[in-house]
C-alpha cells in the first residue's frame, strides 16, 4: 500500500494546477480563527495566511462540503523545527495560498491533545518509517492518513520536497485519484486498528528475568542510558535497573542505572547554570541537547537522581534533586496557587539555535572576574579548542558540561577543592543572573493533569529522602487545587487547566497518574480523603476505560469513536497500564479490596505474551509485575497523629530506601477499624509486613522498623 501511494504521489507531475489557482495574489495579514484558541501553540498562528481550523467537526464538515483534501500540522510551542516551518513555509504566500485553495487546514497543538497525536503519528509511522514534530500530513476528508511526513520547506532543498512542489502534486492526486486514495486510506486505517494489538498470556518470574536481561542487552554500558544515535533520559528503565540492582542485586543492571545518572548529571543535557534537564540529546554521549525543558523529564529526572541518592548517598546526585527543585520552583511552577507548568521553549526566537542555554568564552568573561571565567570555561568546557559539543551554526558555542572532577580543578587552579566548589557556585549565578532579562523562553503554563501528577509524586519522593518539608507542602498545595479545580465527582479528570478553566476530557494517563499522586499524598500527610480521591479516580477509570473482554484499560474513554490503545510502552513517560497496576496493588494491599488485586493481575496478564518484544520500553510492566509477584514491604504505624514518636516512626520509614514499599498511618482516635492492634499503654508501633501475608512483631524502635524494611524488600 505505501508502495502504491508514493507512486500516485511522486508520479504526479509539478505545475499541474488549473489556469485559476496559479496566480498568488496578496493576502491581507489578519488574524485566523485560531485567535480564538487557548493553546499558546495555535495562538502563536494566529496572524498566519494559512485558513487554519482547530481539530473538531466543524473542519471535517467543511472538508466534505468543498470535497478537499485535509492538511493536518501537529506541534508544540517548545518545538523548534515547528517554529522554523511556522514562520518560513506556512508564512510564505504562496505556500498559504496553495493551502487555502486546494485544502482544509488543521493545526493541533500535542500537548493540549495527545490523543490526536499519537493517532496520526502512528499512522504517519506506519506509511513512512517517520515521526516527531511537526507531523504533517494529509487526510480525507473523514480524517484518515494517506500521506505524511514531518518537516516541509516552502522550496525543494536538502533533497527533499517542498511545499510548493507537493501541495499541488497531493491536490491533485486527490482531485483526479480521488477512489484509489479512499481505498487505500480506508484500507490503511482498517490496518491501524490491528496493529500492536497485546497478547495475553500468564504471568512469571521467567518473563520477568526475560525483560531484565533484554534492558541490560539494549542498555549503553559505557556512555549510560539506551540509544546509538540520539539519547532520551528513559526515566522508567532508570528506575527498573535501579531497583533490580539494589534490591536483587544484579550488578549489570545496577552498573547500567548509575553509569546513565553519572552520564547525564555531567552531560549536556543537564542544565548545569538554570538547572533543570532538557528533553534529549542528539548524539550518544549525552554532550548536545534539544534544548526545551518538558515538566515530565524534570520529574523523572527528580524521581530517578532521589532515589539514586537514596541509594548511594551520592552528593552529586543530590546536587542534581537540589538544582532540579530550583529550576522547577523558579521558572516552572505556580507558587502562588499550586501547580507545575508544561514546557519551557528551547529558544527565544527563529534566530536562536541553542544560543540562549549555551556560551561562547567571550561571553563568560563579559561576566565573571578572571578566577570565576577561568574555573567555568575549564571545568565546563568552554573554550576556543573546539570539539563535538560545537554548535554547527556558530563553532565557538559551547554546551556546557564536566569535563573533570572538582580534586582536579582545583590542582589546576591551586586552591582547595572545597574553595572551587564554593566558586564555582558564585560564578554559575552570576551567568544564570546573566539571561535572567527578557527575552527569555517561553514558558507554557497550561498545567496539564498527567504531568502535575507525576510531578507532584516526583516532589513526595524528594520529600520523603530530603525531609524538607516545604516540597512536600507545595506537592500537597498542587494537588489540592488540581482536585478542586480540574476534577468532577464521576467525571474524573480534565486534561488541563489555564487561565481559570479546566479544559479537554482527560485521558487515561491524567487520571492514572492523578491516583497514583493521591495515594502519595495519603502516604506523606496521612490524611484519609487522599485515600478516598485515589479510590474514587480508580473507580472511575474502571468504569470508563476498562476492556472487560481482554483486560487492560484503553486510553480513551469507552464512548469514544476513534481508534483506542492500551497504553503500555514507556514512550517516553511510564506507560498508563503498568502505572494503573501498580496504583490498583497499592490500593489492594491498603483496603484489602480483592477488586482492586482482580484488576491488576488481569492488566498485567494482557501484555505478558508481547512483553518481551517490547524491550527497555517495558520498563514499567516489568516493575509492576515485579511489585506482583513480589509485594515490597508495608510499614502500617498504628498511633496518634499528633504524636512526635509517631511523626518521627512515619518519617524514618518513608526515608527508608526500599523501592515500592508502603507507608500508612492509622490513628486509633480516628478510625473505628484498625488493621493492627495499637500499643495497650498507647505508645505508637509499627507492623512492618509483606502485605497481606505475614507481619513482624511490632515494634516502636526506629532502626529496628529500618532494618525490617530493608530486609524485607530486598
Amino acid at each position: 500500500m505505501l508502495a502504491f501511494i508514493l507512486f500516485l504521489v511522486l508520479s504526479i507531475p509539478a505545475g499541474t494546477l488549473r489556469a485559476e489557482e496559479k496566480a498568488v495574489t496578496p493576502q491581507v495579514v489578519k488574524e485566523n480563527r485560531l485567535a480564538q484558541a487557548k493553546s499558546p501553540y495555535l495562538l502563536s498562528a494566529r496572524n498566519q495566511l494559512v485558513d487554519w481550523y482547530e481539530f473538531g467537526e466543524d473542519a471535517f464538515q467543511k472538508a466534505r462540503e468543498l470535497d478537499r483534501p485535509i492538511l493536518l500540522d501537529i506541534g508544540a510551542i517548545w518545538c523548534h523545527w515547528c517554529h522554523v516551518m511556522d514562520e518560513e513555509t506556512y508564512a510564505d504566500p504562496e505556500v498559504s495560498q496553495l493551502i487555502n485553495q486546494l485544502f482544509v487546514a488543521i493545526k493541533v497543538d500535542r500537548d493540549e491533545r495527545p490523543d490526536i497525536d499519537h493517532r496520526y503519528q502512528e499512522a504517519v509511522s506506519a506509511l513512512t518509517g517517520n515521526g516527531g514534530w511537526p507531523l504533517t500530513a494529509f487526510l480525507t476528508p473523514e480524517g484518515k492518513v494517506f500521506y505524511g511526513g514531518t518537516y516541509f520547506p516552502p522550496e525543494d532543498r536538502w533533497g527533499k520536497e517542498g511545499m510548493k512542489t507537493l501541495l499541488p502534486r497531493i491536490a491533485k492526486l486527490y482531485r483526479e485519484s480521488k477512489e484509489d486514495v479512499l481505498v487505500m486510506a480506508e484500507k490503511h486505517y482498517q490496518e491501524l486498528l490491528t496493529v500492536a494489538r497485546p497478547r495475553p498470556d500468564k504471568l512469571s518470574q521467567e518473563l520477568l528475568e526475560g525483560i531484565a536481561s533484554v534492558l541490560l542487552a539494549e542498555g549503553d554500558l559505557e556512555h549510560g542510558g539506551f540509544g546509538t544515535v540520539s539519547k532520551f533520559p528513559s526515566v522508567a528503565a532508570v528506575k527498573f535497573a535501579l531497583y533490580r540492582g539494589t534490591v536483587k542485586k544484579d550488578e549489570g543492571l545496577l552498573t547500567l542505572a548509575l553509569k546513565t545518572l553519572d552520564g547525564m548529571a555531567g552531560g549536556g543535557i543537564r542544565d548545569h547554570i538554570r538547572g533543570g534537564f532538557f528533553r534529549y540529546t542528539v548524539d550518544p554521549e549525552w554532550r548536545v541537547p534539544h534544548f526545551e525543558k518538558m515538566s515530565y523529564v524534570q520529574a523523572g529526572m527528580l524521581e530517578n537522581y532521589i532515589h539514586g541518592y537514596a541509594a548511594t548517598g551520592s552528593n552529586l546526585y543530590k546536587e542534581v534533586v537540589l538544582e532540579v527543585l530550583d529550576y522547577v520552583r523558579r521558572e516552572a511552577s505556580d507558587q502562588e496557587h499550586g501547580g507545575f507548568y508544561a514546557s519551557q521553549d528551547a529558544d527565544i526566537g527563529s534566530g536562536d539555535d541553542g544560543d540562549y542555554y549555551t556560551w561562547t568564552p567571550e561571553e563568560v568573561e563579559k561576566v565573571l572576574d578572571p578566577l570565576e571565567s577561568r574555573a567555568i570555561k575549564t571545568f565546563y568546557g568552554i573554550s576556543a579548542s573546539g570539539g563535538q559539543e560545537e554548535m554547527k551554526h556558530d563553532p565557538m558555542r559551547r554546551v556546557p558540561r564536566i569535563t573533570m572532577g572538582i580534586e582536579t580543578l582545583a590542582k589546576e587552579l591551586g586552591i582547595p577543592a572545597d574553595e572551587v566548589t564554593h566558586l564555582l557556585q558564585i560564578a554559575r549565578e552570576k551567568l544564570r543572573k546573566a539571561r535572567d532579562n527578557p527575552p527569555v523562553p517561553f514558558v507554557d503554563k497550561n498545567k496539564y493533569t498527567h504531568w502535575n501528577g507525576m510531578m507532584m509524586s516526583a516532589w513526595f519522593e524528594a520529600y520523603k529522602f530530603l525531609g524538607d518539608t516545604s516540597v512536600r507542602d507545595f506537592a500537597l498545595k498542587t494537588l489540592d487545587f488540581l482536585l478542586a479545580k480540574s476534577y468532577k465527582e464521576g467525571q474524573g479528570f480534565f486534561h488541563t487547566y489555564q487561565g481559570g478553566e479546566a479544559r479537554i476530557t482527560g485521558l487515561l494517563e491524567d487520571n492514572v497518574q492523578m491516583a497514583r499522586a493521591c495515594l502519595d499524598a495519603y502516604e506523606v500527610s496521612g490524611k484519609g480523603r487522599y485515600l478516598q480521591d485515589a479510590q474514587s479516580i480508580v473507580d472511575h477509570c474502571i468504569r470508563e476505560f476498562w476492556d472487560p473482554e481482554e483486560g487492560g484499560f484503553f486510553d480513551l474513554p469507552s464512548t469514544a469513536k476513534e481508534i483506542k490503545r492500551k497504553p503500555f510502552e514507556d514512550v517516553p513517560t511510564p506507560a498508563a497500564n503498568p502505572t494503573m497496576a501498580m496504583v490498583l496493588d497499592r490500593l489492594y494491599y491498603i483496603t484489602h479490596e480483592a477488586r482492586y488485586y482482580d484488576k491488576a493481575q488481569k492488566t498485567l496478564q494482557a501484555f505478558a505474551g508481547s512483553a518481551l518484544e517490547s524491550g527497555y520500553f517495558a520498563a514499567s510492566y516489568a516493575l509492576a509485575m515485579d511489585y506482583h509477584l513480589s509485594p515490597p514491604a508495608y510499614a502500617v504505624i498504628i498511633g496518634k497523629k499528633a504524636d512526635p514518636k509517631t511523626r518521627a516512626l512515619q518519617e524514618a520509614a518513608l526515608a527508608t530506601y526500599c523501592p515500592g514499599k508502603i507507608v500508612t498511618v492509622h490513628d486509633p482516635g480516628e478510625e473505628g477499624l484498625l488493621p493492627y492492634p495499637p500499643s495497650p499503654e498507647g505508645r505508637p508501633l509499627v507492623y512492618v509486613c509483606i502485605p497481606l501475608k505475614t507481619c513482624a512483631p511490632p515494634t516502636n524502635d526506629v532502626e529496628k522498623m529500618q532494618s525490617l524494611l530493608k530486609s524485607i524488600g530486598g
